[in-house]
């Protein structure tokens, strides 16, 4: 299980997979650290992530925007994410963490925004997969 970047456009894809549905959101934030980084330091704190939303989808989304808003905010790449995710009575939950490696450390391209241009978020056989385009 994991993440793997996909080219499209003049954007970046990442698909990822996992167990659970939070398996497959944190291997979805970790490709879109991946996506800003090619190299990340072991520097950098622990810092919580909470994220309730409508939907599944509306869920990744929110999650993955409130790491840019964090990145932005912190000013640390978000990295070696932990997440779990639950729906409680009519709304999703995700509750995590994400190690904050300063940006200063790193040499990183800007992702924008998330998108929800050809987002899935499917069950399989094995679990999960998750598809989201990235604005860089």
């Amino acid at each position: 299980m994991g993440y793997r970047l996909r080219e499209h456009t003049a954007d970046v894809a990442v698909e990822a997979t996992g167990d659970d549905l939070g398996e497959t959101f944190a291997a979805a934030a970790d490709g879109m650290a991946a996506a800003m980084c090619e190299a990340v330091p072991g520097s950098g704190d622990r810092f919580p992530v909470s994220v309730a939303a409508e939907s599944r989808e509306a869920l990744l989304f929110d999650y993955l925007d409130e790491l840019i808003y964090q990145r932005d905010v912190r000013a640390v790449l978000p990295v070696d994410n932990e997440a779990t995710v639950e729906q409680c009575e009519r709304e999703w939950v995700l509750e995590g963490t994400a190690r904050g490696v300063p940006l200063a450390d790193v040499s990183a391209r800007e992702v924008k925004a998330v998108t929800y241009s050809e987002m899935d978020l499917s069950e399989t056989d094995g679990g999960w997969r998750a598809y989201v385009v990235l604005d860089v």
